[in-house]
């Protein structure tokens, strides 16, 4: 993973353009809040001592510049970069974290046609990866490929809600995919998100997973979007496809949601209408196991593109339906837009779909937000997450951090 942790592979395309916001873990410090810049990372903590501090300023990014002008790069940003897989860390230098913390970190579910499709497969195979291809034969033989002409709660949604009622394939996916109301859940809990060159985590139980590549608005207890970055909301298909209510174990364990590798501010050079035009792409290397003869094939490679222009919600309608009189938002949230891609390639024979192996290396990247990287494995075999609000208030205060 480290040929991946580089300025050229991890940084936006127009660096130099983009105001980008980070954390690092300091050894004896705890998380710094920091700009990151191709030549070097810059401290941000006489402006903020959290991101969530930071986001409730009228500009955030005026204010990232206007603080480190003059100021001299606390490390080089190569040399935390390299610091940040987690299996070679050297605690005298810094390493990325995920650049969120005192957020809540939401999700939107089912905002692409694509996987709304699949999610009902999911529900029809009870979670079973083998009957889904015949599902999903069934399925779009019924319903089509292509609902992207539907407007989420509209007239029109409703009428063919009743025609697939009449016909017995109505779903709580389609509700929340083309109903008034958006799937909103809680992804995982406040500062357990991993960062950059983290482990991901699998739930040791799980047979049928993967990862979902997703924007990710940075929001503030406003109700205002200051920026956005990448994200994985790692997902347990064969949890959730048993049961709906299964929904915070597919979704919700050790080192199961991945932030990162930055968030980009929003100025003059990038804004929240770019978001809707970003083509997030997925990347996946790792292993297909031994073959028949006892020996390893070729290595397993996917590739896939999300296209944020294919969203059937705008991202401000599920930022009000996270926020609004019913629900407040104190220190901010970060939200999970969604994604259209569940994969279905084949890696362990004709049929059996796409499941996540320990050691899979997951880039997820779109030009204008760099490169989010994790290496997969199990929940159970990943650090256990100990770092939380209390620790981060009691480092804060020994800093004489002004909160």
């Amino acid at each position: 993973m480290l040929n991946y942790l580089t300025v050229s592979n991890t940084l936006p395309f127009d660096f130099r353009r983009a105001t980008l916001i980070g954390r690092v873990w300091v050894e004896g410090k705890g998380p710094v809040l920091v700009q990151v810049r191709d030549n070097g990372i810059y401290d941000l903590s006489g402006i903020a001592s959290t991101s969530s501090q930071l986001l409730q300023l009228p500009d955030p990014a005026s204010a990232v510049r206007k603080g480190t002008a003059g100021q001299s790069p606390m490390f080089s940003t190569a040399v935390v970069l390299a610091n940040s897989a987690q299996e070679n860390r050297d605690k005298a230098v810094p390493w990325f974290m995920a650049p969120c913390d005192l957020q809540a970190i939401k999700a939107a579910g089912v905002t692409f046609v694509a996987s709304m499709l699949e999610r009902v497969i999911e529900e029809q195979a009870r979670g079973d990866a083998a009957k889904s291809e015949a599902i999903r034969r069934d399925v779009v033989a019924v319903i089509g490929d292509d609902l992207s002409h539907v407007i989420p709660g509209s007239p029109q949604a409703a009428k063919l809600k009743e025609a697939l009622i009449a016909q017995g394939v109505w779903s709580q996916y389609l509700e929340v995919g083309i109903g008034p109301d958006a799937e909103i859940f809680t992804k995982s809990q406040v500062m357990s998100a991993v960062g950059l060159g983290a482990e991901v985590g699998i739930h040791p139980r799980s047979v049928w997973n993967n990862p979902e590549p997703e924007a990710v608005l940075a929001v503030n207890s406003y109700g205002q979007v200051k920026g956005v970055a990448l994200g994985n909301d790692v997902n347990l298909r064969d949890f959730e496809g048993r049961s709906a209510l299964l929904l915070g174990k597919a979704k919700d364990n050790n080192a199961s949601c991945a932030i990162g590798p930055f968030i980009r501010l929003f100025d003059e050079n990038f804004r929240l209408e770019d978001v809707r035009e970003l083509a997030i792409s997925l990347d996946i290397t790792g292993d297909m196991g031994l073959d028949d003869n006892g020996e390893e094939p070729d290595p397993f490679t996917l590739h896939a593109v999300s296209d944020m222009r294919k969203i059937s919600r705008e991202p401000l309608d599920l930022v009000r339906q996270t926020l609004n009189d019913n629900h407040q938002y104190p220190d901010g949230f970060m939200l999970f837009l969604g994604t259209m891609f569940s994969p279905t390639q084949d890696r362990l024979g004709p049929g059996t779909g796409f499941t996540h192996k320990a050691g899979d290396v997951v880039r997820i990247s779109t030009p204008q937000l760099g490169c989010l990287v994790n290496r997969v494995n199990r929940s159970d075999k990943i650090p256990p997450w100990t770092y939380g609000i209390r620790a981060l208030m009691r480092d804060l205060a020994l800093r004489g951090a002004v909160l």
